[in-house]
């Protein structure tokens, strides 16, 4: 009874903010449909959430996801903040948007474990934990995706940095300032780099100079070897040779690349061997074993 009871106020509560959405259902008053058209200063403005509609519920738990999700995830070894992921990747999420989500996520899936822990009979201990790693997988699993997504977008941008850095030295050694190259690929590649090209030169159009804007860029991508490069551009007022800098540069780039797929290479042929060890080993073992114990066998029986 305790667990339908339960189960009848989240339905009961879920449905209200459901139907606070309808328009028919919760018809704004005729100051709330005024105020858009008041002038400002006489009550414009957008109007306030009632108090049992879904913007104030979700202004309410947005403060303690936040919190909450970013606890756990340090708990589980993250170190990494979510909101710099978000924006690594171009998310159109914001941080609290997203641990709302996996909030949500968390009590979809106590919801959905509650009624199963109750259907197999488990005991209390076990239908606790049940529960709880239905709750915490629900809330692993897009901080997980969130993760993966950052990694491949490094991955991505290590892999495209040689090509876009000659490509760069290239239009600086035609005659290009480094604004100007920086928008002629920005408006003609495709790929990660540039799309981050194109922010860094959003950022510059709205007053942020160029070499600031590197910065951020560097700063939220994280990968070594855009950090390289962003220093050999920061030298751009002050040596005339930037374009041969910079063909060195996405030299060492491509080089440290391909020592990492070698490396991968050699990790991936030595794993090959590891079900050939195995099948090799066990049977070696049980052929080894049978006149082992027969032998012992024989001794203890003389």
């Amino acid at each position: 009874m305790r667990a339908a009871v339960a189960l009848g106020l989240l339905a009961w509560v879920g449905a209200a903010l459901v139907l606070a959405e309808l328009r028919w259902f919760s018809r704004p008053s005729l100051a709330d449909r005024l105020r858009p058209y008041a002038p400002v200063g006489v009550g414009g403005g957008p109007s306030a959430p009632s108090p049992f509609s879904v913007e104030s519920f979700r202004d309410l738990v947005a403060p303690l996801a936040a919190s909450t999700g970013a606890r756990a995830a340090r708990l589980f070894g993250v170190q990494e903040e979510a909101a710099l992921r978000l924006e690594r990747i171009h998310s159109p999420l914001d941080v609290t948007a997203f641990r709302v989500r996996q909030l949500g996520w968390a009590v979809v899936a106590v919801a959905a474990a509650v009624p199963g822990a109750m259907a197999l009979r488990l005991p209390p201990l076990p239908a606790l934990a049940f529960v709880t790693g239905a709750a915490l997988l629900a809330f692993l699993v897009p901080e997980q995706q969130l993760a993966s997504a950052s990694q491949r977008r490094q991955r991505r941008l290590l892999l495209e940095l040689p090509v876009v850095s000659e490509q760069l030295g290239m239009l600086l050694g035609a005659g290009y300032s480094l604004g100007a190259a920086l928008h002629r690929l920005a408006s003609r590649g495709s790929g990660v780099c540039a799309t981050d090209v194109r922010r860094v030169t959003a950022r510059t159009r709205h007053g942020v100079p160029v070499d600031a804007a590197l910065r951020e860029w560097a700063a939220v991508a994280r990968v070594p070897a855009l950090d390289r490069l962003v220093a050999v551009l920061a030298l751009n007022r002050e040596t005339g040779d930037l374009g041969r800098l910079i063909s060195d540069e996405a030299r060492a780039i491509r080089q440290e690349v391909q020592r990492e797929a070698v490396a991968t290479m050699e990790r991936r042929a030595q794993q090959v061997w590891v079900p050939v060890t195995v099948a090799t080993l066990v049977p070696g073992v049980i052929f080894l074993s049978v006149p082992f114990v027969e032998a012992l066998r024989l001794f203890s029986g003389s």
